[in-house]
């Protein structure tokens, strides 16, 4: 055990110098393919406005916005900015990307963080039960279970979720996260949360639970199990002592790898549910080559990746002693 904690400083240390360089590189692309995209920035800026400038207007207004330089220049002074606490001006939204990211972060948060509770719970929940009795029908149902819901694209949950218990039994909003007409807030938000976090939850619940079940099913033949069972321990203080030990650090590493999936969900199911989120931000952001807000939202979600897989593996090394170091 002493040596896997020893190893955890180590890692966290090498996995940071990869997030920064990772962060770079990332931007570096982002501004690029910004750059060569076929969406003008000025144009989005000007909207229906834009037919009313001649040429020669139009580069004068490029200019002053700062359109025509290089990407490469527009990298560099946005990473300036940003090692200065200036995360630079949305285009788009007209005031600072902080305040823009300010008002949808704590939101996606919310959404990811809910969908998150629900997967481990239903993971952890169905894979007790189907590590009670590997073989029998309830762990083949789960198992199945799980497959079908790998199998399935997370808008049909989204849709289906709203057809029965929105359009049908009127048990739950339609979208959005505060009535029509009305200015959603994180303390009103109540029932609005629960359809788009459940299904957040169901998109994320396949692969840790499978993971589980398999890693119980092999739990039950492994030597130290056996011996167990011979000292005349209960099944019960078998399957918690023994099989759930060794079963849940796969479901963690799961949970850790599939990180960036969680992230691409919420912004799925933030469009299809009309969440206030990152999801309109980060679509919108692109289409308007808003390199500030497109950066920072890209980079954010980089490194909450990268940190959900180092601490998949800080866990790792805490949790099981036989390994020193990832």
């Amino acid at each position: 055990m002493r040596g896997s904690l020893e190893s955890v400083p180590r890692l966290i240390g090498r996995r940071l110098v990869a997030i920064a360089l990772t962060s770079i590189a990332v931007t570096a692309v982002v501004f690029g393919l910004a750059a060569a995209s076929p969406f003008d920035p000025l144009a989005y800026r000007l909207g229906s406005q834009y037919g009313k400038f001649t040429p020669g207007e139009l580069e004068q207004l490029r200019s002053a916005a700062g359109f025509d330089k290089p990407w490469w220049q527009q990298l560099l002074s946005w990473w300036g900015g940003l090692l200065r606490g200036d995360a630079g001006f949305s285009h788009l939204y007209n005031k600072p990307v902080a305040d823009v990211m300010a008002e949808r972060v704590p939101w996606t948060l919310v959404l990811s963080g809910a969908g998150l509770i629900i997967a481990l719970v239903g993971a952890v929940g169905l894979g007790i039960w189907a590590a009670w009795q590997p073989e029998g029908l309830v762990a083949k149902t789960i198992s199945f279970l799980g497959v079908a819901l790998a199998a399935t694209p997370t808008f049909v949950y989204a849709l289906g979720i709203i057809v029965v218990f929105g359009t049908l039994l009127h048990l739950i909003p339609l979208g959005g996260a505060a009535p029509p007409g009305t200015v959603p807030t994180l303390g009103g938000m109540g029932p609005y949360l629960i359809a788009p976090a459940f299904v957040l939850g169901l998109s994320q619940l396949p692969w840790p639970l499978l993971a589980m079940e398999e890693a119980s099913r092999s739990a039950w033949n492994s030597p130290a199990v056996e011996a167990a069972q011979l000292r005349g321990l209960s099944r019960w203080q078998v399957l918690v002592g023994h099989v759930l030990p060794m079963s849940v650090l796969p479901m963690v590493t799961v949970f850790g790898t599939r990180l960036g999936e969680l992230v691409v969900g919420a912004v799925i199911i933030e469009s299809v549910f009309s969440w206030p989120g990152l999801a309109q931000a980060t679509v919108e952001s692109a289409l308007a080559v808003d390199f500030s807000l497109l950066a920072v939202i890209t980079v954010a979600t980089t490194v909450l990746v990268m940190v959900g897989s180092l601490m998949s593996d800080v866990a790792y090394l805490v949790l099981d002693p036989r390994v020193s170091d990832v």
